[in-house]
């Protein structure tokens, strides 16, 4: 039997070492005022490539790149970490030649600078290397060599294709959803991968418009079929329902030499812009209208001039929410504040206008949004939005396995669906 006093010294010494403390979890942050738009998605000169997933296949040959501005005259020296996560964020048990075969430290050495722009800038470019194992990932960026001198950390995902996902979006089972929530029914086919006691070591994990405050986390499944080798997520009790919300609203901030849609002021002065945003109001009891949206997302896009990414201005823009003075202040949602995670995303009331109001330091191009409350739940937006089943969601399923003995959650099967999309 262990002396208790050795006990006591063993949890000392783990505990000096960190290692009995909660580990980190990674997120999307940006820790440095003056580093923008930053932009994570597969290599393409498409528009719509800005709006697609930071998820890509084992050794694919479109590889992943990293976009992002640098408010500032002269550059800077940035490094990439790629750090390799569990299903929950954590920093996995593999080293760094488990996953790379270069040296996890690169440099970013690609930059231009912004083209006669008020506000100076300059736009750097990484190409997220090749990894050799599937799973969730960190990309840390940070100053010099100095790595705790961190500006942002953005996460991205590889998958291979080992299980067959089958998904749908149906009415939810609880009658008093129907009108306006949408449920996730799946079916998981693994014919082509052994899984060894797959209801301690698969995860689910469903994703609403790229959002992680919402993700559905841990479904277990309802059924499993050995014969035909599936499992089956059949649930009633509202664990795979999400609120379907609404079409997002948005701001066209493609010109600042004259107005976009729902922009009612635009004024141009010697070293910044300024833009006002149409007076919004709330949609609750609205009826549903149908239009075309980027569902929450934003796209970097310049009208008037020929370089998206180099001859874009900076707009100081002002939103405008008609609203009561209310119990706690909304805030401004969508990526354009990292869902609510930006300082600049809560609103202020004016009591003289009688508007909450918010600015935001936006680069010229197309940017969905919505308002919601801070709630224990996360973040609240029917108040404003209202929820209705018929709205157009992109929803992703990815499914994790943890071989009996594995330091590491493989990605071994990932899918999106959308079946009425209406994209901008």
């Amino acid at each position: 039997m262990r002396h208790p006093l050795i006990k006591l010294v063993i949890i000392l010494l783990l505990s000096s070492t960190g290692l009995l403390s909660a580990q980190e979890i990674y997120e999307d942050q940006v820790f440095d005022e003056n580093i923008r738009t930053v932009q994570l998605y597969p290599a393409s000169s498409e528009f719509s490539a800005q709006m697609t997933a930071p998820v890509i296949l084992l050794n694919s040959s479109q590889p992943l790149e990293l976009h992002f501005d640098d408010i500032a005259f002269e550059t800077d020296r940035y490094m990439v970490k790629i750090i390799h996560c569990n299903v929950d964020w954590t920093s996995s048990g593999l080293k760094d030649p488990d996953y790379l075969q270069q040296y996890n430290e690169f440099n970013i050495n690609s930059y231009e600078y912004g083209i006669n722009t008020r506000i100076p800038y300059i736009h750097y470019t990484f190409q997220v290397p090749n990894v050799t194992r599937t799973g969730n990932y960190i990309l840390k960026v940070y100053r010099g060599r100095k790595e705790s001198d961190v500006i942002f950390t953005k996460r991205f995902m590889v998958y291979q294709n080992q299980v067959g996902i089958g998904a749908e979006i149906v009415p939810p089972s609880m009658n008093e959803d129907r009108r306006t929530a949408q449920q996730i029914n799946l079916n998981i086919g693994y014919g082509n991968r052994q899984l060894v006691d797959p209801l301690n070591n698969t995860r689910v994990v469903i994703r609403q418009n790229q959002r992680w405050d919402n993700a559905i986390f841990g479904l277990k499944f309802t059924h499993i079929r050995e014969d035909i080798k599936q499992l089956q997520y059949q649930l009633f009790d509202g664990s795979n329902v999400f609120l379907a919300g609404n079409e997002f609203r948005f701001v066209d901030l493609r010109y600042v030499r004259t107005r976009g849609r729902n922009i009612a002021k635009v004024s141009m002065e010697e070293d910044i812009v300024f833009a006002e945003a149409a007076v919004d109001k709330e949609r609750k009891g609205l009826t549903y209208l149908e239009y075309l949206d980027l569902n929450g997302q934003y796209g970097i896009f310049n009208m008037e001039r020929q370089n998206h990414l180099l001859e874009s201005e900076y707009v100081l823009l002002n939103f405008n929410l008609e609203s009561p003075k209310l119990p706690s202040p909304p805030y401004i949602l969508g990526s354009l504040t990292n869902w609510g995670k930006s300082p600049d995303a809560k609103m202020v009331y004016n009591e003289k206008k009688g508007l909450y109001q918010a600015s935001l330091f936006l680069k010229q191009g197309w940017y969905d949004y919505q308002y919601g409350f801070q709630s224990d739940n996360g973040w609240n937006m029917e108040p404003f939005e209202d929820s209705h089943f018929q709205t157009e969601n992109e929803y992703e399923i990815f499914f994790y396995y943890r071989e009996m003995g594995s330091r590491y959650d493989e990605l071994i099967g990932y899918t999106v669906i959308n079946p009425n999309m209406r994209r901008f």
